[in-house]
């Protein structure tokens, strides 16, 4: 079996990131992770395109480790922690851009396959394990 992948997206911290205590607004990371799943299902598209995603966001937390400043140059790492029935876990880091052994924050999110049609959760498809498997780390 291959190596798992790490999906990985440089992050620019921009000046409407920073509140008025002079660090990255807590919100904030929640739209990084957000970044990190448009880019992971869309690597090669340009940053304002909308993807058709065929899930729902059902659970997203963020654990802060050090706070994220102005200037710093960070990167999100991304993986598959987990694969199920109807759903998928992403995990996340942010981490110094030039030393990944620095991390900011860490977080989950779960995603659940969903049919905008019909309105309901549908099983995660065989396309999609597949792709996702090559990013499958269990911890």
């Amino acid at each position: 079996m291959a190596q798992p992948k790490i999906f990985k997206l440089d992050l620019e911290v921009r000046f409407r990131d920073v509140d008025a205590m002079g660090h990255v607004n807590n919100a904030v990371y929640f739209t990084y992770f957000e970044n990190g799943r448009v880019g992971f299902f869309n690597p090669d598209e340009g940053p304002n395109r909308v993807p058709e995603f065929g899930f729902i966001l059902a659970h997203v937390s963020c654990d802060f480790i050090r706070p994220v400043m102005m200037g710093d140059r960070i990167s999100l790492e991304m993986w598959v922690k987990q694969i199920g029935k109807k759903s998928f876990t992403f995990h996340y880091q942010i981490v110094g851009r030039n030393d990944g052994a620095s991390v900011f924050a860490t977080g989950e999110s779960a995603q659940v396959c969903f049919d905008y049609t019909q309105n309901r959760s549908i099983p995660v498809s065989g396309s999609l394990k597949s792709f996702l498997s090559q990013y499958l780390i269990l911890s």
